[in-house]
């Protein structure tokens, strides 16, 4: 018979994995009713291209109009800082990646676009959790341009 510390050490992170899932689809879907509540309209969520491109929520702002790649980042607490931090470097040009792939299949293209930020932090079925909405939140880096 194995031993529980045994089993620990050959544990399979995939198993693991559903319960980041489900607190990560929650907070995307916490932050597309923030921003419905607000006037944006979602056009699209978890739009992938590839294995490493993904757009967590694609939304048209109310006013000005724009184009809006929203990246959400969902956190318990802000015990170990806030969810923005998460988003680095690898992160941003990723994102700039993405996004360049959805213009290039789009038949005309928005007069702006721009990058946001929901921070999610709390948990499911616990007190309301925070929300917080960064409006500009970072640009995709030099040398990126519009399709």
């Amino acid at each position: 018979m194995i031993g529980s510390w045994l089993r620990a050490l050959f544990r399979n992170p995939r198993r693991d994995r559903p319960e980041a899932h489900r607190a990560g689809a929650w907070g995307e879907e916490t932050a597309a009713r923030w921003l419905e509540r607000k006037g944006y309209r979602i056009l699209g969520r978890n739009v992938r291209f590839g294995s490493r491109c993904e757009l967590d929520l694609v939304a048209r702002s109310p006013a000005p109009d724009a184009l809006v790649f929203v990246e959400v980042k969902t956190r318990r607490s802000e015990r170990f800082g806030r969810p923005m931090a998460a988003v680095d470097r690898a992160k941003r040009r990723a994102l700039g990646r993405a996004a360049h792939q959805y213009l290039r299949r789009l038949k005309v293209r928005p007069p702006r676009i721009r990058f946001d930020v929901v921070e999610v932090v709390g948990t499911p079925g616990g007190e309301p959790p925070v929300v917080r909405h960064i409006e500009n939140a970072f640009s995709p880096g030099p040398g990126y341009r519009v399709p």
